[in-house]
Formats: structure tokens, sequence, C-alpha cells
């Protein structure tokens, strides 16, 4: 017990009176706010690396591909060859299945290269296409990724 909890009993047995220190308690309401406060941090940071497409389709519009030359063979084709159908990734080889080399190939796999590709920008693995080459590949599949 400490000096002066011990003075405060002998000045109370002299007088006969009866005095009670408050409990040093955390109250609820505290331990509420704070838990609660933690929790609203974890909810609003854990967004910060969503990508605007996934959450909102169709939001990414900022090219214009009235603008934008988006042939298969003269555009899109080069860009695959170079970025995604080189040794061991989506050549004749790919290890993962997913070979990128014929108009059919691509086209079967446009949803796949625009989600890769356009909108996580996690596609190549040596880091995102530049974007002009995402704005190609982009207008390419929004115009029904035809072979022209």
């Amino acid at each position: 017990m400490d000096r002066i909890g011990l003075s405060q009993q002998l000045n109370n047995k002299k007088n006969g009176t009866t005095t009670r220190r408050p409990a040093k308690i955390i109250s609820f309401t505290t331990t509420s706010s704070i838990i609660l406060l933690f929790a609203a941090v974890a909810v609003f940071s854990s967004c910060y690396a969503d990508k605007e497409e996934l959450l909102y389709p169709g939001s990414v519009s900022a090219v214009d591909c009235s603008t934008v030359s988006a042939k298969f063979a003269a555009d899109v084709q080069p860009i695959i060859a170079s970025k995604c159908a080189t040794s061991g990734c989506h050549d004749a080889s790919a290890s993962g299945g997913v070979i990128l080399q014929t108009h059919s190939q691509v086209s079967a796999k446009k949803d796949r290269v625009y989600a890769r590709a356009v909108v996580e920008k996690s596609m190549p693995t040596s880091g995102a296409l530049p974007p002009a080459e995402i704005a190609k590949l982009k207008c390419w599949i929004d115009s029904g990724a035809p072979n022209n």
C-alpha cells in the first residue's frame, strides 16, 4: 500500500469515517472507442491499392480510341510478340498454358489480357507497358478484338 493510502486510512480510523479511493479502471467507453478507431483505420486504409477499373468497371476511359491506331497485325501483335510471347512466358513453351502467338489465341484471352495488362498493370512481369501500348491494347479489345 502506498504512503498516501496508509495515511488516509490512519486519519479515517481517528475520525471514525471511511473514505474509499476510486479504482483505476479503464471505462468501457474508452476501450470501445480505441477498438472502433483501430477498426476504422484498418477498413479505410485497406482500399488504398485498389485499382479504379476493378472497383468501377468502364471508368478508365481517358483514352480516345478514335485517335489510337489499334489494328491487330500492325499494332497489337508486335506488342504481344515483344512483351508477352517471349521465351518462357506466353510462347509455345508457356508453363502456365496460356499461349499468345496467334490472333485466335490472343482474342480468346482478351479479357485476361485486358485485366492483367491494361487494368492491373501486372503484366508483363518486367513492368507495366507504356501508356501508348496500353491504349492500343485497350482500344483493340474495346473494338471487339478484330483480326485486322
